[in-house]
């Protein structure tokens, strides 16, 4: 069996000096080149400040707040059966609670209307958010061809008596807002806590935006999830003033006709009959009455059970 002559590659021993020399040599390449970097390099720092220059920063307004709804952990059952040792059915008088649950709150900020009615609210004493939006945006210009008489268009504060082009300019702000400069994210799908971001050219206007986006938003939740309770407490508390003051004149009549039967004579038994004509018709109305102010109790008691409360945890500063 013939042996061949295997021949194995060549490593170079490692050297710190050959790597720095090579390394000498890279940047002496490198620094042939030095007239198209230094162009390169100043051409980029001026096309840095431009862009710097021509760009208007932005300000982002951060509100955290959480939804705090004791119908949830259960506490409506607890009403609910002690209502029911009363007689008092409070069954299907919950709010809308399946509607307004959960993720459904994320839904609702980034609504339309909450957002046109916040648009609508005062920047300052000369002008709305809306006004506010449109000048920072330069908006108000590019709409000057929609204006009949030449002039900006204006939104007066809660907009009353907006115009098509107005609400159709609100539409456009609304769908700009919504692209990209307002949004709410869970912080934890355990938790109920909400985040709420603002983005925009105007410090104070994403602050006031952002602020008054949660005012709105609570105060409609809070009233769309307990307004059939609402409408139930009012409609009680009417009966009970109206059977309260039929009442008192019932009283008011019976003590009458007692106070003279004293100077009847005996032998007549009609007036003795009219009296208790008039006693059981106050027993009557006395019972209907504690009935009433019962069920009313009981509903002011279930109203203050389901109203859910929205506590602002993070609130946006206005730095200067």
């Amino acid at each position: 069996m013939n042996q061949e002559n295997v021949s194995y590659p060549y490593e170079p021993e490692f050297s710190i000096k050959n790597l720095l020399n090579d390394r000498v040599n890279d940047v002496k390449y490198i620094l042939q080149f030095k007239k198209t970097l230094a162009v390169v390099l100043i051409l980029g720092g001026i096309l840095g400040a431009l862009i710097s220059w021509f760009r208007t920063p932005t300000y982002t307004a951060r509100l955290t707040f959480v939804v705090d709804d004791s119908k949830s952990s259960g506490g409506t059952g607890g009403l609910a059966s002690l209502a029911g040792q009363f007689g008092v059915n409070l069954d299907g008088l919950g709010g809308a609670s399946g509607v307004l649950a959960g993720d459904n709150v994320q839904e609702l900020i980034k609504s339309h209307k909450l957002i046109k009615q916040t648009l609508l609210t005062a920047y300052d004493s000369a002008q709305t958010l809306a006004d506010r939006y449109a000048a920072v945006y330069k908006l108000n210009k590019k709409w000057l061809k929609y204006s009949s008489n030449g002039k900006l268009i204006r939104f007066p504060l809660n907009g009353l008596h907006n115009t098509r082009i107005q609400d159709s300019l609100l539409h456009e702000m609304t769908t700009l807002i919504l692209s990209g400069e307002f949004g709410i994210a869970k912080t934890d799908k355990k938790l109920g806590f909400f985040e709420v971001n603002t983005t925009m050219r105007d410090e104070k206007l994403a602050q006031l935006f952002c602020i008054r986006m949660i005012k709105q938003s609570t105060d409609f939740f809070i009233s769309t999830k307990t307004k059939r309770l609402r409408n139930n407490v009012v409609r009680l508390q009417h009966r009970a003033d109206s059977i309260g003051l039929i009442l008192n004149r019932k009283t008011y009549a019976v003590s009458a006709a007692n106070q003279s039967l004293l100077d009847l004579n005996p032998a007549y038994t009609a007036p003795n009959a009219n009296v208790e004509v008039r006693e059981r018709d106050k027993i009557v109305l006395s019972t209907i009455f504690s009935e009433t102010v019962k069920n009313l109790e009981s509903s002011k008691m279930m109203l203050a059970q389901e109203t859910p409360t929205v506590q602002i945890v993070d609130e946006p500063d206005l730095h200067r």
